[in-house]
């Protein structure tokens, strides 16, 4: 299928590593000119080399999406370059444990400034953008813990729910200018994150299998597998999705 994204801006937050990663390469398989960003600037560069070498086009920005000075100066820039923006993928976002007896305020406000201050303040700038050329397509990633209430994880939950209210909200919000949100909410993906996170347990190999048999599918997702369905949401392909919410979760909030 050809999702017409040839020559296409996207912007992808989070680029150098997991589910940003896979997209940026998918998004430079089909056609668009990625621009990778990252506050990891190794791993940022590395994706972007890769691509490069692969016959896509790509370029780095070194953001910090929890700092709003930073994010506009990259549109700013972006557009400044190539004259327009047609995709964001927000993907930034931290992962904290602990349920609301063991939180502190800290945790709040780190996994708040990235998770939800980062999403809603890229999608400000780059939909400003988007406005004046009268078209674009933001996809938000999620997580099925904004759609239930996973144990010992609140604020991270929070986050991902807040998300999807973004999401809801920025479709309805700006659907008059040719703009369309939606969101895919991963189920566990084996990413660098998540395998960070098993590392820090007890018994990584007993809570791995606890994750897997959790979910119909028995299994844990693949970055490979929530890049194509972020790629086909930022494509025209499913040109009357806007305000979508769309699990990829190996069945987890279907039971």
């Amino acid at each position: 299928m050809d999702l017409k994204l040839k020559n296409k801006v996207a912007i992808v937050t989070g680029g150098g590593a997991g589910i940003g990663e896979a997209t940026c390469k998918l998004l430079a398989e089909e056609g668009a000119i990625v621009i990778v960003t990252d506050m990891d600037e190794v791993n940022g560069k590395r994706v972007t080399s890769e691509i490069s070498r692969m016959g896509g086009k790509a370029e780095f920005f070194k953001m910090d999406v929890s700092n709003v000075d930073e994010i506009e100066k990259v549109v700013k820039t972006v557009e400044k370059e190539y004259g327009t923006i047609d995709v964001l993928v927000n993907n930034a976002g931290i992962y904290a444990k602990g349920n609301v007896l063991e939180i502190t305020e800290q945790d709040f406000e780190k996994l708040v400034a990235v998770n939800v201050k980062g999403v809603l303040f890229c999608t400000k700038y780059v939909a400003e953008v988007m406005k004046r050329n009268g078209r674009g397509t933001i996809v938000n990633v999620a997580s099925e813990a904004g759609l239930v209430g996973i144990k010992g994880q609140v604020i991270y939950n929070l986050t991902k729910a807040a998300v999807i209210s973004i999401t809801k909200s920025c479709a309805v919000d700006l659907a008059p200018y040719g703009i369309r949100v939606n969101a895919v909410c991963p189920g566990t993906t084996m990413t660098p994150l998540v395998e960070k996170a098993l590392k820090m347990e007890k018994s990584p190999e007993m809570v791995k299998k606890q994750l897997e048999s959790s979910r119909p599918l028995n299994r844990l997702g693949d970055p490979s597998e929530i890049a194509a369905a972020i790629v086909f949401l930022a494509s025209d392909v499913p040109g009357y999705a806007t305000g979508a919410i769309f699990p990829i979760d190996g069945g987890y909030t279907a039971w």
